[in-house]
């Protein structure tokens, strides 16, 4: 349950303190139990995507990958595996070409991506993954499923499907984008 008194403390000057309305005087839900308030879900969300990333990236740091930060999956995955360009990964990540650029010079710094010449056009520089890069991708992957195995164990195989069916229900496909930075203000 999230804590009300640390999380939400925006009073409505004419309907008094969030704390006195809302889910105290909701009316029961199918279990008998009020229902949230309504700030209560996207931060239950953000909670469980927290707890899943921080717990991947510290299994990626037992595993050799101690360096890599949730923005640097996110640029892997923009990258992809032809490679793009500066200007392409900053477009799918939803920031400048100059933003992008620090990005990529970053993941070449660390070993997860190289610069090379484009076949197709010898004016472009592409970003391709280098074999630590895919190492990184690849045992994310695996991390993931073990993180999912663990939320099934919690919540139980069926209930975990629910949940997944009902997020795909509820989120949009046009949701699916890599430029999380555009709404986190980085």
């Amino acid at each position: 349950m999230v804590d009300e008194k640390k999380v939400n403390q925006v009073v409505d000057s004419r309907n008094g303190p969030r704390s006195d309305r809302g889910a105290h005087n909701a009316a029961p839900g199918p279990a008998g139990h009020p229902d949230a308030p309504g700030y209560e879900l996207p931060l239950l969300l953000f909670a469980g995507f927290r707890s899943l990333i921080d717990r991947l990236h510290a299994e990626l740091a037992r595993q050799g990958h101690p360096d890599i930060r949730p923005a640097h999956g996110f640029a892997l995955q923009a990258i992809g595996l032809p490679g793009s360009t500066a200007s392409e990964i900053g477009r799918r990540l939803g920031v400048s070409k100059q933003a992008a650029g620090k990005t990529v010079d970053r993941l070449i710094a660390l070993g997860y991506a190289e610069r090379a010449d484009d076949p197709d056009d010898a004016r472009r520089k592409l970003v391709r993954l280098t074999p630590h890069g895919l190492d990184a991708l690849a045992r994310s992957a695996a991390v993931f499923d073990e993180l999912r195995a663990s939320w099934a164990d919690t919540l139980g195989h069926d209930r975990l499907r629910e949940l997944e069916a009902s997020l795909r229900a509820a989120v949009p496909p046009e949701a699916f984008r890599l430029d999380a930075s555009s709404w986190l203000g980085s």
